[in-house]
């Protein structure tokens, strides 16, 4: 199974940042592939809990005796090389991997690896197709980067026929994966901190299009022009999927109800399959629903299960969640961080019942703030008020280079309302002043803005 690396027995994996969504659910699958699991993060979480009671061996914080029995070392992309237990791992020779390396070798166990890949849209897709196939009793092995309520959490252990994994493309982790089904949503400008630019972007893309075997899928959207340069490079099944071009799997005849949700006819080459009513709001979600209706077809699962799965589909935890009401005002999280993003949040937003959308957002790392600042200016068109937070550092130090109030300058000069707001308790305050009732409120990031949303429901008046 995995007596790799240097060959010997291994008994003992230890994962360095187990507290992270997807170093979690690996700890989880390797556990219950019968290994003895350990793992060390910064602090103590609900994740690290829910771990300990499934009898992964928790450390709090790191320190080099916490590996000494480790036969493998598994470390997340936030963790730095000067960390203690990756030093004390080298002196004493024990094999030291990342993450991604470890679910490609873990994937090659499975008969059938879905890899679900792009700027945006993963973890919903993701989630819409792990459940598809669940409800079409697959028993499928799952990894998400998000919250799922219907697997209660980022992970649930199946059999050895399937399984299911975001595909990130960040450090061109993805490219150690050994998928057999792969599927491209967009491609976009991102992560700029690793990438040089678009083009670095496209070949490291085009590179996971030949990760697929001559006999598997690659499943990609059509209206994507940087997607649709990705399909000379596959030397596999190729499908496709979209709206505004013909595709292999094209929505039509498309109509959304007061609560944003879409109703739509799929159209399999050319022939109505079936039409499809949605439960989570926006355009972006049909391509989702798209790409999850193509590789569940491949997977030859009965129309009727796709179709009712994904009208039963309600999201995931931060991908369009209300929150609740405050003051007659609906308060909605996204986690959207990225321009492209934005825009598309806002324009499921502005199709439900509204006097003014308040957006409140919290950038995401000072690199792709400062390499997408003129676009995250012209990304907030459709909201009426503008406040934006301090940014979020994630793995980042501050350089000083970039600062959220050069963003609210230059949105202010593009004409549209936004203030600087610099602490969530302010932002409350704020909102609690000006916000009025039937407004929205929608808070935005990939950080812990939720938290704001959170502190206005929970102090309704």
């Amino acid at each position: 199974m995995l007596d790799f690396l240097n060959k010997k027995k291994v008994n003992n994996i230890h994962l360095i940042g187990v507290g992270g969504i997807g170093m979690s659910a690996l700890a989880e699958i390797i556990l219950n592939k019968g290994f003895n699991v350990s793992g060390s993060d910064i602090k103590s979480s609900n994740i690290t809990k829910k771990l300990e009671n499934k009898g992964v061996k928790i450390y709090i914080g790191h320190h080099e005796d916490n590996i000494v029995d480790s036969d493998i070392i598994v470390y997340t992309s936030a963790v730095k090389f000067d960390n203690p237990e990756i030093i004390k791992a080298k002196k004493l020779n024990i094999p030291i991997i990342d993450r991604a390396e470890m679910l490609g070798r873990l994937m090659q166990d499975y008969k059938t690896s879905i890899a679900i890949a792009g700027a945006h849209g993963k973890t919903t897709t993701t989630s819409m197709i792990s459940l598809i196939l669940e409800h079409a009793k697959f028993d499928p092995t799952i990894l998400v980067g998000g919250e799922l309520d219907e697997i209660g959490g980022n992970v649930k252990v199946g059999n050895n026929d399937l399984l299911i994994t975001e595909a990130c493309e960040y450090k061109e982790n993805f490219l150690k994966f050994n998928p057999n089904i792969g599927v491209v949503l967009n491609v976009d400008e991102d992560h700029l901190d690793y990438f040089k630019d678009l083009e670095h972007i496209l070949i490291t893309f085009s590179k996971f299009v030949k990760l697929i075997p001559k006999k598997g899928h690659i499943i990609l959207n059509n209206d994507d022009y940087n997607v649709k340069r990705l399909m000379t490079h596959a030397n596999c099944n190729v499908i496709t999927y979209g709206i505004n071009l013909e595709s292999n799997f094209q929505a039509t005849n498309i109509t959304f109800n007061e609560a944003g949700y879409p109703s739509f006819n799929v159209n399999y080459n050319g022939t109505l399959l079936e039409r499809f009513t949605l439960s989570v709001p926006g355009k972006h979600n049909i391509y989702n629903a798209l790409a999850s209706i193509a590789t569940a077809y491949i997977l030859e699962v009965p129309i009727e299960k796709i179709k009712e799965k994904l009208n039963q589909f309600k999201g995931t935890h931060r991908r369009f969640d209300i929150l609740g009401e405050w003051n007659g005002i609906r308060v909605i999280d996204d986690y959207a961080h990225h321009p492209t993003e934005i825009k598309a949040t806002l324009n499921a937003t502005k199709r439900l019942p509204h006097n003014k959308i308040w957006c409140v957002f919290q950038p995401h790392t000072y690199t792709r703030t400062k390499a997408l600042l003129l676009d995250f200016v012209k990304s907030f068109k459709e909201a009426d008020k503008i406040l934006i937070t301090d940014i979020y550092a994630a793995r980042e130090k501050d350089t000083g280079e970039i600062h959220s109030k050069s963003l609210v300058e230059l949105i202010q000069k593009e004409g549209d309302d936004a203030v600087y707001i610099e602490s969530f308790e302010s932002a409350v305050e704020y909102l609690k002043k000006h916000a009025n009732p039937k407004d929205i409120i929608l808070t935005m990031g990939a950080g812990n803005i939720n938290e704001v949303g959170k502190m206005l429901v929970n102090k309704s008046e």
